[in-house]
């Protein structure tokens, strides 16, 4: 595969690059944190699925609306909440983005419609289905709800409820399904009687494509026809991203349904060092660019460590805050 220039302008090329670097520094830094007890709770990190995010996050507008899973701080990030106030929120300090309440699975920020960062499998489906009919009935015009989810959520009823609703009425949904292989601990196949989920999209009216999710060219752009398609039919669409995770499910899982060597198979599909050797193979990047652009990425990382050290906690005195209602 090679990248035609005149369809990658250098400056985007170098964006789109830096921004999977921006998503894997922050994410190893955060599990370094974690080992050093800086940051508690559930860690779910996506680690060798950057292109998802950098690939279908530049197609959206300021308008549209973006829910996530609870492996989402890429997807917050490249949507504009800043890198200080997740790694507050990752310190549960009330600098965060969430008021330090959420932490890593709550990722929340209203001015830039990311509605979140959520725990449940699936719980993100009926939001998306809710907030695109929001924008049909308020007249909001030319709106798209992004909803990423992982192959998991396809076993779940609200996936099925979602796409029906949305084909049914015609919402301008993106189901973007971030399919790693292995949901939390168990191979797709051994869970579902059918693997081909474009399948069961259309089944239920929604149209849709499979992707090769660790290059970030093939996400950009079907997500790029996607996202002009739900926009401009406000209509549903399904894209299946075949992904993978490097590291673990999450930071208490001890990784006994897969194999070393199949891991460091897929290392060798990195979608980082894919990218950065396309651009360098087609005179878009030096090494000394991708380095300086690898240096840019640590150092706003730092100060979002900086920022996060620095924060407060939240008094306890607001415990009840936005929890009960007023008298």
């Amino acid at each position: 595969m090679s990248l035609d220039p005149d369809s990658w302008p250098r400056d985007q090329a170098l964006a789109r690059l830096h921004d999977m670097l921006r998503i894997r520094r922050l994410e190893e830094r955060c599990a370094q944190l974690y080992g050093e007890q800086k940051i508690r709770g559930f860690l779910h990190l996506a680690i060798g699925e950057e292109a998802v995010a950098a690939g279908v996050l530049p197609h959206l507008q300021p308008q549209d609306k973006v829910v996530a899973t609870y492996r989402e701080h890429g997807h917050a990030l490249l949507r504009g909440v800043t890198m200080n106030t997740i790694m507050a929120e990752m310190y549960g300090k009330q600098e965060g983005c969430s008021r330090g309440r959420g932490g890593s699975m709550h990722l929340f920020d209203r001015a830039t419609n990311f509605f979140g960062g959520n725990a449940i499998v699936g719980g993100g489906l009926p939001l998306a289905a809710g907030l695109a009919l929001a924008d049909r009935q308020l007249g909001r015009e030319g709106c798209v709800s992004a909803c990423f989810f992982g192959e998991g959520a396809v076993a779940e009823g609200a996936f099925h409820e979602s796409l029906n609703l949305a084909s049914l009425w015609r919402l301008p949904v993106l189901f973007v399904c971030e399919n790693n292989l292995y949901a939390m601990g168990s191979a797709l196949a051994r869970t579902q009687g059918d693997i081909d989920l474009v399948a069961k999209a259309k089944s239920l009216g929604v149209p849709g494509a499979q992707i090769n999710g660790m290059s970030l060219p093939a996400v950009h752009e079907a997500a790029r026809l996607a996202v002009a398609q739900v926009r401009a039919q406000q209509t549903p669409f399904f894209i299946e991203l075949h992904t993978y995770r490097f590291r673990a499910h999450s930071m208490f899982d001890p990784e006994l349904y897969r194999d070393k060597d199949e891991v460091e198979r897929w290392k060798q599909h990195d979608p980082i060092a894919h990218f950065a050797g396309l651009l360098k193979a087609a005179a878009l990047a030096s090494d000394t660019e991708v380095q300086a652009l690898d240096r840019r990425a640590l150092q706003e990382v730092e100060a979002a460590v900086q920022f996060a050290e620095a924060g407060s906690w939240e008094p306890v005195t607001d415990l009840l805050r936005d929890v009960v209602a007023a008298a």
